[in-house]
């Protein structure tokens, strides 16, 4: 159990949030959410330590262990794969070490035995005869496979790595459980694990996902970040948002009377909680729900893009053809014979287990990759606008948001830039901002309205999470 009281984090005059006051109790599952910005991260390496509040303190149960989804990706390359994992149960490795130290000693003392036979007993408690197993359980579920479990982890690929870091801060059960964006370079194959992994685990998560769909299967309960507050809500990511909404019409009803608002919110509840799956997790929040306080339930003030796409022109019935395409990279082959064809009002989902894959097929098809083989080609009516996985490359520059949108268009002004950007959340003195200094949601942002500019009637992204 994690009990956080009176806390506040304020860096220089931006306040994050203050007077916070949360419970989180084992069996359940935190989703914390918020706009970019508000401190979800923050929040999280304030209880893993890794921050200091401004005020106000946080405190975990006497014996309780800590475990958190490690973000540097370079941190173990030295380390084998298995052991990296491992090494997430800090105490039980400790024992592992100072066990074999002692075992190697060439003049092994009765103390030596005596203090051996302590560690054995330790060891023998945390199951650690198991720990190898379970480790090696742990990687095969996320994808990692058995050849590869001794291996220096920077022989890993970026994508690996997470899934190892990821089996890391699983390992050993941890009484409580910090994961900032779990889901990043996973498959869905492997996503549907962990959501399966979590929604029986027995002890305290707290996760930061902007994968709506994950926090609806995992999560018991949602943490909203808002007002510079952070507020507990009963309930999954869905929930919470059609509840919120829910009350920000209410909140505009003026000529509502209170009866008929708390009608209308408990026919929600039980609308709602009736529709909840058979799952362990969702059976447990079925019963949250029901005993739920409609007071709990409030507007958000969360601001939402408006992405519209318009087309300059009407596509043609062939969007896009593409016959035995095939392409390797260092001797891998990525794809080969790929064939398909795109028609007008096709929404088309691209799955790949190889992230290498699916890069290379859409950088192809926009001319930026050669093909080893095969032919594609566009419809004659098509003008493509793509979005790409990676996006570093544009925001290498000193501009501003208005001058850095500029670059990819002719004949708007800058009131009509500005509303580009305004439909994207920059606002005010936000479209001087530099755009080498974004988060990576705000880049995502810029990128979409640079997507909007070209009136496109065709568009690709090639995002693993574009939400």
């Amino acid at each position: 159990m994690i009990t956080v009281s009176n806390l506040a984090i304020q860096f220089g005059k931006r306040v994050l949030f203050q007077d916070v006051n949360l419970k989180f109790t084992p069996g359940n599952c935190y989703g914390i959410i918020g706009a970019n910005g508000a401190g979800k991260s923050t929040l999280l390496r304030a209880i893993s330590g890794e921050v200091q509040p401004t005020k106000g303190h946080i405190q975990m149960e006497k014996g309780e262990r800590l475990s958190v989804l490690k973000q540097n990706h370079f941190e173990f390359d030295e380390v084998p794969v298995l052991q990296t994992v491992i090494m997430g149960h800090s105490t039980l490795w400790a024992i592992m070490e100072e066990k074999d130290a002692l075992y190697a000693k060439a003049d092994f003392s009765d103390e030596d035995g005596i203090r051996a036979s302590e560690l054995e007993e330790k060891f023998a408690e945390m199951e650690g005869w198991n720990a190898e197993s379970d480790a090696a359980a742990l990687l095969s579920g996320l994808g990692i496979k058995e050849e590869q479990h001794h291996v220096l982890m920077k022989e890993l690929s970026g994508n690996q790595k997470v899934r190892v870091l990821l089996a890391r801060a699983l390992f050993g059960n941890p009484d409580n459980l910090l994961l900032d964006e779990p889901t990043n370079d996973l498959d869905l194959e492997t996503i549907s694990w962990l959501e399966d992994y979590l929604s029986t685990y027995e002890n305290t998560v707290l996760v930061v996902s902007h994968d709506r769909h994950f926090l609806d299967s995992v999560c018991t309960h949602m943490v909203d970040i808002d007002y510079n507050k952070a507020e507990i809500y009963t309930g999954n990511y869905s929930f919470w948002y059609e509840s919120s909404q829910l009350a920000l019409r209410q909140q505009s009803q003026q000529n509502k009377k209170a009866e008929e608002k708390r009608a209308e919110l408990l026919e929600f509840i039980a609308r709602f909680s009736a529709n909840a799956s058979k799952s362990k997790q969702a059976t447990s929040r079925k019963k949250m729900l029901e005993k739920i306080n409609i007071e709990e339930i409030k507007p958000s003030s969360r601001r939402y893009p408006g992405i519209i796409f318009t087309m300059d022109r009407e596509p043609g019935n062939i969007i896009l053809e593409v016959n035995d395409l095939a392409a390797s990279m260092e001797g891998d082959v990525l794809f080969k014979d790929v064939t398909f064809t795109i028609e007008k009002n096709d929404k088309v989902a691209f799955l790949s287990k190889d992230p290498r894959a699916m890069t290379a097929l859409f950088e192809i098809l926009d001319g930026k990759l050669k093909q080893d083989a095969g032919k594609f080609s566009w419809g004659t009516t098509i003008t493509p606008a793509y979005l790409p996985l990676d996006n570093s490359e544009f925001f290498n520059t000193d501009y501003n948001l208005v001058d850095w949108l500029s670059q990819f268009t002719t004949g708007l002004n800058e009131v009509e830039l500005k509303s580009y950007l305004g439909k994207m959340l920059f606002s005010g003195e936000e479209t001087q901002k530099k755009a080498s200094v974004l988060s990576g949601g705000e880049k995502m942002r810029c990128m979409i309205a640079r997507m909007m500019l070209k009136n496109a009637n065709c568009q690709r992204c090639l995002v693993l999470h574009p939400a």
